[in-house]
């Protein structure tokens, strides 16, 4: 069913419209529609798939409370990955100093979220490297890229969930990917050579 309509070809209501009527069963199908989308948002904003969970249940009661102002004539998910990035980032804020002195003084690397299996394809293991590689950018290319690519959310959903123009989600994408190609021939080369042969 698209999130695009209001109602279905044959009259019934969307899940929006359910859920905005107090239907619980249709948030829950909503929450489970995208939960792993804003679930990986905060955990790459992050890196601390704790923080991550904690964020993503608090963008699921920010947003149910919040329904009624939603227009559900645009798509729900930039929607969502937008109340995710202002949410993290006010995490940021308010702890601050006190977590930036911690996270120098600690440098732990975040425990990957999806490992990859023993027995799965070489694409997959690739998949694995591309998104360390990712993992060195700034958050700002890390986001970027995650809308654009991982979610793939068009420039125009990307621009919504990242509260920036269009013509921005372009320029910073085409910087992010430079960065991200130097990155993958000085750090995994493997990846650089299997794209270029």
């Amino acid at each position: 069913m698209s999130e695009l309509q209001q109602t279905t070809d044959n009259g019934q209501p969307t899940f929006i419209t359910q859920a905005r009527q107090g239907d619980a069963g249709a948030w829950e199908i909503l929450v489970g529609q995208q939960q792993e989308a804003v679930f990986r948002l905060a955990y790459l904003l992050l890196g601390d798939a704790d923080e991550a969970k904690d964020v993503t249940q608090e963008v699921f009661i920010r947003a149910f409370r919040s329904l009624h102002r939603f227009d559900p004539a645009r798509p729900l998910r930039p929607w969502l990955l937008r109340i995710t990035t202002n949410l993290v980032y006010n995490r940021r804020r308010a702890v601050g100093r006190y977590l930036a002195a911690l996270q120098r003084l600690v440098r732990l690397a975040p425990e990957p979220v999806l490992a990859p299996a023993a027995d799965e394809a070489l694409p997959q293991v690739d998949s694995h490297l591309l998104w360390q590689a990712v993992r060195r950018l700034n958050s700002t290319d890390q986001q970027i890229i995650y809308l654009r690519y991982f979610l793939e959310l068009s420039v125009a959903e990307t621009a919504e969930a990242a509260g920036i123009a269009p013509g921005t989600v372009k320029s910073r994408l085409s910087r992010a990917l430079e960065r991200l190609r130097q990155v993958v021939e000085r750090e995994f080369p493997s990846l650089w050579k299997e794209r270029v042969a």
